[in-house]
């Protein structure tokens, strides 16, 4: 090789060099993606979180609006409740929405067990879904209907809460196949097998009767039967037995809408235990977690009672009925004393559980927000409140990264792996 060859060929190797080191840092994440964030103050962690709150997207499992505006005697006949503004009661409205970060709360049209005894569950459902498509027509500078991560992602480039919608309860399928398709086609996009009662599909979780053993022969068609079109199938709700039947007859990832880990809440079947969270993640599936006073706290109720107890004991001895303002106050504080309310602490519990034993890929956020009534914990009472958690997580040790898997990044890889299986089989 002569001088000038050489020359080349270190310039060439140089060049070479530079070109993987160039290389190198554009595929290595980004410097805040590892940063620590243990060591800052509370004001500190509070602002970092409420900024990622706001720049990841964030999706919320279920949210029982709709459920929460037609009790609450609003139809469509109806002047109804004006959700683009802050609302008295309850846990969801625009303003707080946006307060907090969240950008497309599955709205959970709610089919109570009844309806599969009485009669009449698939009207009421679909009388559940011209109420969601209302609000986003009523306020379209606000909401917007979704039906896939990509509707998600569109609006929140425009600063719009989506309204992506999940039937709990799939009773108003009846016992017709064909309803699956019918309700992909109304803009479902998931489906909690059971609710209540064990219904046509299989058994639940709050019924001992265990009518099928767990999914019926027609269950299993039903599963197979969403797999095809492309709703995701929801085991929140379902019996151990009911789950693992999924389990092995699902073709594609599935999900718990809003459930919690049953560690903190032995013998209640409604959460999952590890074993089950487990088998979730090998199936690339995501647990949402519930954010209820009684699915974070195994006491909770036994508090709950005993405060309650105290209080009436004490009315009666005094006289005196709650709205009396002697009573006002004493109520006040003595709930504040012997608060039977968990914290957000609790609930990152629960996150920390899911990842230890399954990791972060499997986890997501399912708060059962309108549906767990007065039981949310200390620093998630309502919408505005998810950067309190994203906090906490960041004192233990979360990443960036990590954040943004459990705020979208997991249910929409679920979500995307559902809608290419369908397209395959379509």
């Amino acid at each position: 090789m002569n001088t000038q060859m050489k020359t080349n060929f270190k310039i060439s190797t140089l060049i070479g060099f530079l070109g993987v080191c160039f290389l190198m840092s554009c595929s290595a994440a980004p410097a805040d993606q590892d940063e620590e964030y243990t060591d800052l103050s509370e004001d500190e962690l509070h602002d970092v979180a409420r900024k990622m709150a706001h720049e990841f997207i964030m999706v919320d499992g279920h949210v029982d609006l709709p459920y929460r505006m037609k009790v609450g005697g609003f139809t469509l006949q109806r002047e109804m409740l004006d959700v683009s503004e802050r609302t008295d009661g309850g846990n969801f409205d625009y303003p707080r929405a946006k307060e907090g970060g969240l950008d497309a709360p599955f709205m959970s049209i709610y089919i109570p067990a009844s309806y599969q005894e009485n009669g009449g569950a698939k009207v009421f459902a679909d009388s559940l879904i011209k109420m969601t498509e209302r609000i986003a027509v009523t306020w379209p500078d606000k909401f917007a209907m979704a039906y896939s991560p990509a509707d998600i992602k569109r609006n929140f480039e425009k600063g719009l809460i989506s309204l992506p919608m999940g039937m709990e309860n799939g009773a108003p399928l009846e016992d017709n196949i064909s309803n699956v398709k019918y309700f992909y086609d109304q803009g479902i996009r998931y489906i909690t097998l059971t609710h209540g009662k064990d219904n046509l599909i299989g058994d639940s979780s709050y019924d001992d009767a265990a009518t099928h053993g767990g999914l019926s022969e027609y269950g299993e068609e039903v599963v197979r039967e969403m797999n095809r079109v492309g709703i995701m199938v929801d085991i929140s709700h379902v019996s151990d037995n009911t789950f693992y039947d999924v389990m092995d007859i699902t073709s594609v990832p599935v999900i718990a809408s809003h459930s919690s880990a049953r560690k903190f809440t032995p013998g209640f079947e409604r959460n999952m235990d590890d074993e089950m969270i487990r088998r979730l993640a090998k199936n690339n599936g995501v647990i949402m977690i519930n954010f209820g006073g009684s699915f974070i706290d195994g006491d909770y109720q036994e508090k709950t009672n005993e405060v309650r107890e105290h209080i009436v004991n004490w009315l009666a001895e005094k006289n005196l009925s709650r709205n009396d303002p002697e009573a006002q106050a004493y109520i006040t504080a003595y709930s504040a004393k012997h608060n039977p309310f968990p914290d957000v602490k609790k609930v990152a519990d629960h996150i920390d559980h899911v990842v230890a034993i399954a990791g972060i890929d499997y986890v997501g956020l399912g708060s059962d927000y309108d549906g767990v009534g007065d039981s949310l914990p200390t620093g998630l009472k309502d919408v505005s409140m998810y950067p309190n958690l994203i906090a906490e997580l960041l004192k233990r040790g979360y990443k960036k990264a990590d954040i943004e898997k459990l705020c979208s990044g997991n249910i929409f890889r679920v979500w995307k792996a559902v809608e290419d299986f369908a397209a395959q089989e379509g």
